[in-house]
């Protein structure tokens, strides 16, 4: 039975992020229609061979992989609805992009050499993504995106990482002004100058999650929503996870949770990444007036360079705006009436046309940032047949289908073959996440100064 939607949930203190609750009420919730059909909560003990916690982007496209791929089928267990977390609440950016670092850091941390192996992996990585969209009908815009600058001394920055982009690892960037933004793509008025990439695409993620889930399940994989592991216990290499509505016993555990993953729900999970929430609006209908004063000539998605970056894109067929940002720190303050209050703010500034348009949609999520704000895709432990993909930074629209493609050869035997960072360690600690919070505040309030600078 569906159970109504906790806006408060918090997965730094709650256990789970419920039984069957509603999805969270988001534009593309409203826009996706009927989720297609699943297979129902656990109703009775179980015995299978691979058990994939979480039905989002990763936890699907994992099944789907490993039943298509390598006729390996799976059973998803699924908390609530089919993408509940996330995957239907981001902003549909399906970015180059493995992480939280750009690419001259990736130079900085591992040297050139490194930096290049992972650039190469990111677009064969994108491959896999792009062709599952061209399978699914999600409202795909292929347009690459636009790295927006917020002031005159972040275009200086995007210059010298675009010029990296082009000269070290040939990926044809190209730095535009202003007014060619404002010509080309959107009128965004507080844009000093932009960064162009080629590659990128915008979808509806939640249809793209339903087209994933579709296929899975047309290859065999089992998907249970309403069905939370409240409890999980390993004896003699057998995995018990215990369900509201039965035991689920398995050799092989996936955990496919990302930013709803509590630090009780395996020692090797805990404290591995710091949820993080991210704010998103959907605007009302915006007139053909509008659509012409804000310059809305392409559904280019973009991110602005802010630390508390907002990232956008013009919706064409339904003629809205869609926003998002981070404010909220806690579950509780969810709620609060200020954090709608900095998106209006920021579409007065950025399109002064919409400075009345109504908000008719108001969202929020949890992102799982890792502590060096790059992903991993790793059996942690090689005397424990677990796995998990986690520490996706805000960028895992694109990267969990890489992620899921990845889960399903380590599973099915198949060792990646470059020693990249992804794959070679585990997500490094989190320690004193509830302290961190504090920490939380005080940087949020340091970056707003920062993001105030010329």
């Amino acid at each position: 039975m569906e159970t109504a939607f906790k806006s408060t949930y918090d997965p730094l203190y709650d256990e789970t992020p419920g039984e069957g609750s509603a999805y969270s009420p988001s534009y593309w919730v409203a826009d996706a229609g009927r989720p297609p059909a699943n297979d129902g909560p656990v109703n009775s003990d179980m015995d299978v061979d691979i058990a994939i916690i979480g039905g989002g982007f990763t936890g699907l496209a994992t099944a789907l992989f490993l039943a298509r791929e390598h006729h390996i089928k799976a059973h998803i267990l699924e908390a609530n609805q089919v993408a509940w977390g996330c995957s239907s609440r981001n902003g549909g950016q399906g970015h180059l992009a493995w992480g939280r670092l750009s690419r001259s850091q990736w130079v900085k941390r591992w040297g050139t050499d490194m930096a290049k192996k992972i650039h190469k992996n990111t677009l064969e990585g994108f491959d896999i993504f792009k062709s599952l969209v061209n399978d699914i009908d999600c409202n795909p815009k292929g347009d690459g995106n636009i790295l927006v600058a917020h002031c005159h001394s972040a275009t200086r920055a995007l210059a010298t990482e675009s010029q990296f982009c082009n000269t070290v690892l040939g990926y044809q960037t190209k730095m535009i002004s202003k007014d060619e933004l404002h010509e080309q793509y959107i009128k965004d008025q507080e844009a000093a100058g932009a960064l162009v990439e080629p590659v990128g695409i915008g979808v509806q993620p939640l249809k793209l999650a339903f087209g994933y889930l579709k296929l899975a399940r047309k290859y065999g994989a089992r998907v249970h929503t309403g069905s939370p592991v409240t409890h999980w216990q390993t004896e003699n290499k057998t995995h018990i996870l215990t369900t509201p509505g039965g035991t689920v016993k398995a050799r092989t555990v996936i955990v496919a949770t990302a930013g709803y993953t509590h630090h009780s729900l395996h020692p090797l999970l805990a404290y591995k990444n710091m949820p993080i929430m991210a704010n998103s609006a959907v605007t009302g209908v915006i007139n053909d007036r509008q659509i012409t004063d804000c310059g809305f000539s392409s559904p280019v998605f973009l991110t602005d360079s802010r630390k508390l970056r907002f990232y956008y894109r013009y919706l064409p067929e339904e003629k809205r705006l869609q926003i998002g940002t981070r404010s909220a720190v806690t579950g509780k303050d969810n709620d609060n009436p200020r954090h709608l209050n900095i998106i209006r703010a920021a579409i007065r500034k950025k399109f002064p046309p919409l400075a009345d348009i109504g908000i008719d949609y108001f969202w929020s999520g949890w992102m799982d940032i890792s502590h060096d704000m790059m992903p991993r895709i790793i059996q942690p432990d090689k005397h424990q047949s677990i796995y998990y993909a986690q520490g996706y930074s805000g960028n895992g629209v694109s990267f969990s289908a890489y992620a899921a493609f990845s889960l399903a050869q380590l599973v099915a035997g198949k060792k990646p073959d470059d020693d990249l960072p992804i794959f070679t360690s585990p997500l490094p600690g989190h320690p004193l996440r509830p302290i961190r919070r504090m920490g939380q505040r005080l940087l949020f309030a340091y970056f707003n100064l920062l993001d105030r600078l010329p």
